[in-house]
């Protein structure tokens, strides 16, 4: 990519109203545009790291062997009438009459829809367990839609819903998907703790948190520095400098960001949408259910408030938009050569092209973040002056040794 040719220019300023780093730089450095409270655009920028966070999500859960589908955000009343959940959900969901003088809604989570589809279509232990998974925008009426992409009243979610037999096959299911879920957080370069908290809103049963340590965080929770003891103050009986009642540790107490969620609901689908299959011995059994979320759009924002300096963002390889940043100074018969040989290469690159001082092409690729800055200069002569993000010092390398590290 040209940045000649890209859609959008970084800003000089930042948002008047931005008070995390997350809110700052991803849209000082046009990776998102705000289009009212809570409502965002995904720019090409920042819809490049989604779709990378979203390829790790889909692996992960590929692997799982659930399935990828897409349901509907636009659902009717009488599916959500028969939880409950329509006027439980009244202050957080959408809801209106459409043209013809029936109430709908839009989707703040899918499990009425997919527990419907289920019922529809599943009769026998033979079918189970399984699980489905869907990457969609959810719509959540919140009251504090600020922060940036950290809080939308849109956002983009993964949420998978699993389906057993028994309470002891869902116990086996959700327990691997713990795992399952700290393997993508790790790949997207955050240490995640698994934390015990209530099921808020959405069950009367507990509920398990993603969280990550971050002064930006709205959460607060009680966790242990030893072993995998954690918490949400809402729940915690422990406060900071009591033992961990698992090792005896000192507790700590920090901010943090919920970047996921699971729930278990048991069989009490089953009970409030007559969902049952039969069992070996032709026995009626309840279908089991959980819920599994990922906010991905809140999850760009979560790596932004981990990964940053006082200049910009600093991406993680496996999730940034490009690989490689190429910068001209005044060299662009050199550098096209350099470009040529990195994109048939294969290599993510974005090509400062552009006729700007040196000062605006390093402080716009310091505030993008990419991860490996090359630099064509008179300095350079036939070779590539290369710096990481994340690092103070350059080296010179021929193309050849760029190639042998952005590509290991």
């Amino acid at each position: 990519m040209r940045q000649s040719k890209l859609f959008t220019k970084t800003r000089n300023t930042a948002p008047k109203d931005a008070v995390s780093a997350s809110h700052k730089y991803l849209i000082q450095g046009g990776f998102a545009d705000m289009l009212m409270a809570g409502v965002y655009t995904y720019l090409p920028l920042g819809y490049r790291v989604i779709k990378n966070i979203s390829n790790i999500i889909r692996e992960e859960m590929d692997k799982t062997g659930a399935q990828e589908m897409l349901m509907p955000a636009l659902q009717p009343k009488g599916i959500w009438d028969e939880t409950g959940r329509w006027e439980s959900l009244e202050e957080i969901m959408y809801q209106f009459k459409d043209r013809s003088g029936k109430d709908a809604g839009l989707g703040a989570t899918h499990e009425e829809v997919i527990y419907d589809i289920v019922r529809r279509n599943i009769n026998s232990y033979k079918d189970l367990p399984f699980a489905i998974y869907q990457i969609q925008n959810k719509f959540r009426n919140e009251l504090r839609a600020k922060g940036g992409l950290m809080r939308g009243r849109e956002f983009m979610m993964k949420d998978l819903y699993s389906f057993h037999i028994s309470q002891e096959d869902l116990d086996e299911y959700y327990n691997e998907m713990i795992n399952v879920y700290k393997r993508v957080y790790e790949r997207c370069g955050l240490e995640a703790k698994v934390v015990e908290a209530s099921g808020g809103v959405f069950t009367k049963k507990y509920s398990h948190e993603f969280q990550i340590i971050a002064e930006a965080g709205e959460d607060d929770i009680i966790y242990c520095t030893k072993c995998d003891f954690a918490q949400n103050t809402e729940i915690a009986k422990s406060k900071a400098g009591d033992a961990c009642p698992k090792c005896g540790e000192n507790l700590k107490q920090g901010k943090s960001i919920e970047a996921g969620n699971i729930f278990q609901f048991g069989d009490q689908y089953a009970k409030d949408m007559n969902g049952y299959a039969s069992n070996k011995d032709g026995e009626k059994k309840p279908i089991f259910m959980a819920s599994y979320g990922i906010g991905i759009s809140r999850l760009v924002a979560t790596i932004v408030e981990i990964y940053n300096d006082d200049k910009g963002i600093i991406w993680p390889e496996s999730v940034a938009p490009f690989k490689a940043h190429l910068i001209s100074l005044n060299k662009n018969e050199e550098a096209e050569v350099i470009y040529d040989k990195l994109v048939k290469a294969g290599v993510d690159v974005l090509y400062d092209d552009r006729d700007s001082s040196a000062g605006e092409k390093f402080s716009d690729a310091d505030l993008l973040g990419i991860p490996y800055r090359l630099v064509i200069s008179k300095k350079t002569g036939d070779q590539i002056e290369v710096k990481k993000r994340n690092e103070e010092n350059s080296e010179i390398l021929s193309i050849d040794e760029v190639m042998g590290l952005i590509q290991k």
